[in-house]
């Protein structure tokens, strides 16, 4: 099987044939399929194989979340220095001051060839270690959180398009359907079972000098000790370059609130261990981590600080975000 560089170049052919193009060290091409029309509205099936609009990878829809977007783009009146907005309390920081309007985002599987080339951490799925005890992380690799406009729709008359692990045991070939893959009873149940966890409910987005960042929380649980109870929280970020101007990100700075009152700063190179590149050929890059507060929820703003190619600097924005458990009990502080 040929390996397909994330960063691939789309081309259709009359037959609105689906094919990506190699690396620059490579010159043959390799068919995935025929592009189908997308949905300006309504839902994608469960079995649906698309490509990412942004980063380029082969996936197939599991199933639907309806998610409510605070886009803090929508209706700005003046644009306030993003330093200051870091020391500043904000009134609703959390990002509720915003009128939120509902978007369909999808759980998606990630085809295991394009993993390596992906400018996005593809264990975005990670649950706490089953016991109370336990602080470990799991992580369920090839999973992500896909928006309705990122989906572009292809047919194919493969029955295993798609290489995960997971494929075969949540879905099954139905030739006379369309798309072809039904869930299987495994999928379901997987689905009920992990809702809590899995659940995307919240998406906060902001632009700063043409720099998107849209974060997505979830809430992953809590281990009581007995002293104390840790809620814990991972979060999805993505920064996307709109502009025509390369970028790069130097840093980061992170504020925490706890609902006990107590205000943290997190700052720090980069993100994940790397600084990345934003041009106009590689645009975005996704990552997740994670945050534990002593006390059932808090929220979290701050900034990335950006360095052009021409060595103007400037603070981008985090969007305020809520952590918010699912339970009312518990105190404390924050850490991260």
């Amino acid at each position: 099987m040929i390996r397909v560089w994330a960063s691939f170049l789309l081309k259709q052919t009359s037959q609105r044939h689906v094919t990506y193009q190699l690396c620059a060290s490579f010159t043959r091409l390799a068919e995935v399929g025929k592009l189908v029309a997308p949905r300006p509205s309504g839902k994608y099936d469960t079995g649906q194989l698309f490509l990412h609009r942004v980063f380029g990878y082969r996936g197939v829809i599991l199933f639907p979340w309806q998610a409510r977007v605070y886009d803090r783009d929508t209706n700005k009146v003046e644009d306030t220095p993003a330093s200051a907005e870091l020391e500043a309390p904000a009134l609703n920081p959390a990002g509720k001051d915003v009128k939120s309007n509902t978007h369909t985002y999808y759980q998606a599987l990630i085809d295991s060839r394009d993993c390596p080339f992906v400018r996005a951490q593809t264990e975005s799925v990670t649950f706490l270690g089953s016991h109370e005890n336990s602080r470990s992380l799991y992580a369920i690799p090839g999973l992500d959180y896909v928006a309705h406009d990122d989906i572009m729709p292809y047919s194919t008359t493969e029955r295993t398009p798609l290489f995960h692990e997971l494929f075969d045991k949540f879905l099954e070939y139905e030739p006379d359907r369309e798309p072809p893959f039904a869930a299987r009873e495994t999928l379901r149940a997987w689905q009920e079972k992990n809702h809590p966890w899995l659940e995307l409910s919240d998406v906060h987005r902001e632009t700063t000098e043409s720099v998107r960042v849209t974060v997505i929380p979830f809430y992953m649980g809590c281990r009581e000790s007995q002293n104390s109870a840790v809620h814990w929280w991972r979060y999805c970020i993505r920064l996307e370059n709109l502009g025509q101007q390369t970028v790069q990100l130097r840093e980061r700075n992170w504020r925490i609130f706890s609902l006990s009152g107590t205000l943290e700063t997190v700052r720090g190179r980069g993100v994940v261990g790397q600084e990345p590149v934003l041009s106009r050929h590689q645009p975005a890059f996704q990552y997740s981590s994670h945050v534990s507060l002593q006390a059932p929820s808090g929220h979290m703003w701050g900034t990335f600080r950006m360095t052009r190619q021409d060595g103007y600097s400037f603070d981008c924005r985090i969007p305020p975000f809520s952590l918010e458990s699912k339970h009312d009990d518990g105190d404390g502080s924050a850490s991260a």
